[in-house]
């Protein structure tokens, strides 16, 4: 498990002043990233490279990586069956297409979906910890994140504890997911940063960094509950703090871009920025997800050539 990796890559400190092991994590990383950097960095990837991308095959791709979504105060098990319905059906009406990576949905609705998916492969994520605001006694949390998984949840998506983060308190952050991830246990669990709080690059990376430490094995942009949702700016830092994850602890983490993802366009510049930052490692289903409703019928139509409201 990657907190197995924490205590190895990070000694103790002698310089006098004690550092935290997590400060003392950060400190192996480049953090002091200008947002302009970043913006040229998206504006010249955009421009360069995504055309070659806008495909068909990347398309059909694209479809097999997303997470089909409804986290809705109006939902109900009518409106969750009838949408993991569409996902049964679709394998019978599309069968030369790959279905969707994931259904997500409320923990409340596990059981549904999990007692009625009849698709192999088909994951399901429950978003837990007191989505979205992530506000809540951590026992409360691990009891939300157990039940979700006892009723039928495959993986787990957590809010970070933003404004833990934001005050500085570094281990704290990682200490919930942390615990939260030991109740995963061999389940994936995907972090959500909530980038559009976060505001600065610096800031993304560093809590991608820490999400990780403690014991991610996703990290994801967004609720899609606040304004900004993803960006691509934020995907790009994000993807930049896996990479170098990576090659310090050689455990891969997936991403996931998720809220504000309304036209093919932008899932394309997602696939992009993975290919262009990550590479062809992470371009499968398994670590490169999108997290949307709108998505799966507009490049359904697109890979069709016919407009289609299939699901």
């Amino acid at each position: 498990m990657a907190t197995k990796k924490v205590t190895e890559e990070i000694h103790h400190h002698h310089d006098g002043a004690e550092m935290s092991k997590y400060d003392e994590a950060l400190s192996k990383y480049n953090t002091k990233i200008e947002d302009k950097d970043v913006k040229e960095a998206i504006k010249k990837i955009i421009v360069e490279k995504v055309h070659e991308n806008d495909n068909i095959d990347v398309k059909k791709f694209l479809m097999g990586s997303v997470e089909l979504t409804s986290l809705h105060t109006t939902d109900s098990e009518e409106s969750i069956l009838a949408m993991t319905e569409k996902v049964n059906e679709f394998d019978n009406t599309y069968p030369d297409l790959p279905h969707v990576a994931t259904i997500c949905v409320y923990p409340c609705f596990a059981k549904i979906v999990s007692e009625s998916l009849e698709v192999d492969g088909v994951e399901i994520a429950c978003v837990s910890g007191s989505f979205p605001s992530s506000q809540a006694l951590i026992e409360v949390k691990v009891a939300e994140t157990a039940l979700a998984l006892k009723d039928g949840a495959t993986e787990i998506d957590i809010v970070m504890p933003v404004g833990k983060f934001l005050s500085g308190d570094y281990e704290g952050t990682a200490d919930e997911i942390s615990e939260l991830k030991e109740v995963c246990g061999e389940h994936k669990m995907k972090v959500i940063l909530e980038t559009g709080c976060l505001k600065t690059a610096e800031n993304i990376k560093k809590a991608s960094i820490i999400a990780m430490y403690a014991g991610a094995d996703y990290i994801k942009t967004s609720t899609g509950k606040l304004e900004p949702a993803a960006t691509p700016e934020a995907a790009y830092v994000m993807c930049q703090a896996i990479k170098e994850y990576y090659k310090k602890t050689g455990i891969q983490v997936g991403f996931k871009p998720a809220g504000g993802l309304n036209t093919v366009m932008d899932a394309l510049i997602y696939y992009t920025i993975v290919k262009e930052v990550l590479g062809e490692k992470w371009l499968t289903n398994k670590l490169f997800r999108l997290g949307t409703s709108r998505l799966a019928n507009l490049l359904l139509s697109e890979v069709t050539g016919e407009e289609t409201k299939f699901f």
